[in-house]
């Protein structure tokens, strides 16, 4: 498919409903417009469409906020660069957009360089690049590949947010939570050590403008029956 042929499928899935909500939640569009489309739907096109790293690049340069969401799901990870990488996260603010770019079973999280990567974003004093380093820490720590990082490498982060938390941006800090949450869920030790943290931490605060969110409760999470079960606690 050809960008036309793209925006011509965007918009026969456009939702007036959708619009609305995405005006709401985006009082600020950095010049983007949208029609409205769900990230379900979105994924459902993207599978349409099929892997295309040329598409991607032409469909990021989009002013159509649903686009950009299909350019980073039909991305390439063995095609994305670091220069790539480091453009496209000039090129956002914080907010769902960051959100795919990052987590949501990102396409950034499958390259070949995506733990250095994320390495350098958590120790960055870029406040997107730092958010979206987490976001990808979530993301790797699902990995079951060989090559995924050690229990080392893990704990080494659960410690880093411990240190770190309370210095950081409410946005940094909710996704640090995420980011706990994926490693303690990993392992018995990893568990053990996300939730010492968890505990200290406390249910952490979403601040919003738009709309008022119950607090993200990592505890809640890591201490689950589902959980405990399937770790063997």
């Amino acid at each position: 498919m050809n960008p036309d042929e793209v925006i011509e499928l965007l918009e026969a899935n456009k939702n007036e409903r959708g619009i609305q909500n995405w005006k709401k939640l985006n009082p600020d569009p950095d010049g983007l417009k949208s029609f409205g489309i769900g990230l379900t739907v979105l994924r459902k096109l993207s599978k349409q469409i099929g892997r295309d790293h040329s598409l991607a690049q032409q469909l990021w340069k989009s002013d159509l906020y649903d686009a950009k969401i299909i350019a980073l799901l039909i991305d390439d990870p063995k095609q994305i660069t670091r220069e790539q990488a480091e453009k496209q996260v000039d090129n956002m603010k914080q907010g769902f957009l960051a959100h795919v770019f990052s987590s949501c079973d990102a396409t950034l999280a499958k390259t070949s360089f995506v733990v250095e990567l994320l390495t350098d974003w958590i120790n960055s004093d870029h406040t997107i690049r730092k958010g979206c380093g987490y976001g990808l820490l979530y993301e790797v720590s699902k990995s079951k590949k060989k090559d995924a990082p050690d229990d080392a490498f893990f704990l080494q982060k659960i410690d880093q947010i411990h240190d770190t938390f309370y210095g950081e941006k409410n946005s940094i800090q909710v996704a640090m939570g995420g980011a706990l949450l994926g490693i303690g869920k990993r392992n018995i030790i990893l568990n053990a050590a996300a939730l010492k943290v968890a505990k200290k931490i406390g249910p952490i605060p979403i601040e919003s403008g738009i709309s008022k969110c119950e607090p993200f409760d990592v505890v809640k999470h890591l201490t689950s029956d589902y959980l405990k079960e399937k770790l063997g606690i």
